[in-house]
């Protein structure tokens, strides 16, 4: 471990040197690509100082337990000794999940996707519960989340709405609440009493950057019509909504939040360049999965991932298997614990594929 934090250290050093030269500076792209690596890297190097700076304090105590003659100093570094000793092992805990390889789409903002699915009218208003629960979250973390289009249900929530999130770590987070979401519960359209079962998909996509896809707007079809959602007097008066279609793929994105065309085209293309780079992810995914027993942050959109039980107020994460009986307060964006529990669940698997 400790070749491995003297290499990255080295390797600080290196990127530190080259982030300030002129010729990196001018060439955006390898500077954007080295002042991200240098703010990773920093993190590890601080941690590791600190380790060292304990090694140190750590052998000074015991050499003055070892050769000093006055009692009384010998005295002082035995309790010194008492207080860092038990500090050393989760130091080294902290540096070894640091050592595991960061998935690099961890720092990126996100494009989130709820849709409502089987359950009809209940299935919508679930999905609206879903996207208020984590437009809440995203208020305790600091993060600004954007809607970028919706459709509403008929009986309320959203057949589907899209956001963009932007924040710390955003994505690092958020990636494992990919999949689908199930509920327990009897709807507000149900007359009889019965407990239905519905369900809503999430897709949380890293928002690409243009150095990570590549888009030649002449595959790009522009459409123009009249917004529909919240906008004023210029709803149904200007064609400030803006539908993109990809023609080699066939995938089509709108944006219809913002009052000018221009924003609601940047989002638009945003949302489409995400959407491009899920796929190459995707295949990733697909072909490091065969390696790995779990994927509890594989995302993919077809995996129940948790339900969510109204009458008994529980909700279950299955691919981790917690379970927790306060179910308003994670509807009210507690949902900290799982998204915790599911990263220590992965840096254990990280581990046991020998990365540290």
């Amino acid at each position: 471990m400790l070749e491995q934090l003297e290499a990255i250290r080295e390797r600080f050093d290196e990127v530190a040197q080259q982030i300030v030269q002129p010729e990196v500076v001018s060439d955006q792209k390898r500077f954007m690509k080295l002042s991200k690596e240098y703010k990773d890297l920093e993190k590890i190097v601080n941690q590791y100082t600190a380790y060292k700076q304990l090694l140190a304090e750590i052998d000074n105590a015991k050499e003055i337990i070892a050769t000093e003659k006055d009692e009384e100093f010998r005295e002082l570094a035995k309790a010194e000794l008492d207080e860092l000793l038990p500090q050393r092992e989760p130091m080294e805990e902290t540096l070894k999940e640091m050592l595991i390889p960061k998935d690099p789409n961890d720092s990126k903002n996100i494009i989130l996707e709820v849709r409502g699915g089987t359950g009809g009218d209940e299935a919508a208003i679930f999905a609206g519960d879903i996207f208020r629960m984590y437009q809440r979250f995203c208020e305790k973390q600091g993060w600004r989340m954007s809607i970028v289009d919706f459709t509403e249900g008929s009986s309320g929530g959203y057949k589907e709405i899209v956001a963009e999130v932007e924040g710390e770590d955003v994505y690092g987070k958020m990636k494992f609440e990919s999949g689908v979401h199930r509920v327990q519960r009897v709807p507000a359209t149900e007359t009889q009493g019965r407990i239905h079962t519905s369900a809503a998909s999430v897709a949380v996509l890293p928002e690409a950057e243009e150095v990570d896809v590549e888009l030649n707007m002449n595959d790009i079809r522009k459409d123009t019509f009249c917004s529909s959602g919240a906008g004023g007097q210029s709803v149904n008066t200007t064609y400030s909504a803006v539908r993109l279609t990809h023609i080699p793929t066939g995938i089509v994105v709108q944006c219809q939040d913002e009052r000018s065309q221009l924003k609601n085209f940047d989002k638009a293309l945003t949302v489409l360049r995400s959407r491009l780079y899920e796929i190459e992810l995707q295949k990733h995914n697909d072909a490091i999965a065969s390696q790995r027993k779990t994927m509890v942050g594989s995302g993919d959109r077809s995996d129940k991932i948790r339900t969510y039980n109204y009458p008994q107020s529980r909700v279950t994460d299955h691919r981790i298997g917690l379970t927790v009986y306060n179910l308003p307060s994670v509807m009210d964006g507690d949902i900290g614990e799982f998204i915790e529990q599911l990263r220590i669940a992965e840096n254990a698997e990280r581990l046991k594929e020998g990365a540290v």
